[in-house]
């Protein structure tokens, strides 16, 4: 064996690194500034991260406590609606008018929905008012066109069914018929 194979095999068996792997592992490893920048750097995402994290989970609060209620106040709107298709039933039912307790029980329905409304309006179910505004497909829902000369075309002109804002949030739109001018062809 000759002089440089003795020594190589020395270092290898040493685990010693030759110069030249010295030189090599010098520049693969990262100075201590270079280390440091990355960690920092590392440090302002995961910052950035958390920060942006707490700011989705407080919005999710905030509608969770606003909105929680979104799905009871539609299935709400249902006895409403029922309360009112009764009143209006017994508003046009002939026999009942000459029973003696006809007011009684008529009143006793008007209270049931006066609370109601009110109980509405207390947790922010506001109904929304649209008889003669212009049609907003944002809150509105045509059911039928209605020939009328005496009012712009676009015009509401009789609620089907009333719509609810829930806070800012449709709850339901109001079911509306609108006007259209004598003549129109129907497309």
């Amino acid at each position: 064996m000759s002089e440089s194979s003795k020594d190589e095999n020395i270092n290898k068996e040493d685990n010693i690194p030759s110069p030249e792997e010295e030189s090599n592992n010098q520049k693969i490893e990262p100075t201590i500034e270079e280390k440091l920048k990355i960690s920092e750097e590392k440090l302002l995402r995961s910052l950035a991260d958390s920060e942006n994290q707490r700011r989705r989970f407080e919005k999710e609060i905030k509608d969770a406590y606003d909105f929680g209620g979104f799905s009871f106040a539609r299935e709400m709107l249902s006895s409403l609606d029922n309360l009112q298709r009764a009143k209006k039933s017994i508003l046009e039912d002939e026999v009942l008018k000459k029973s003696e307790e006809f007011t009684k029980f008529l009143k006793n329905i008007e209270i049931i929905e006066k609370d109601l409304v009110s109980t509405f309006e207390k947790n922010k179910i506001i109904k929304i008012d649209c008889l003669n505004k212009k049609f907003d497909p944002n809150f509105h829902q045509a059911m039928l066109e209605i020939e009328d000369d005496k009012v712009d075309p676009g015009t509401i002109v009789q609620e089907v069914q009333s719509g609810f804002m829930f806070g800012e949030r449709l709850l339901r739109p109001s079911f509306v018929g609108i006007s259209k001018k004598k003549g129109e062809k129907d497309e």
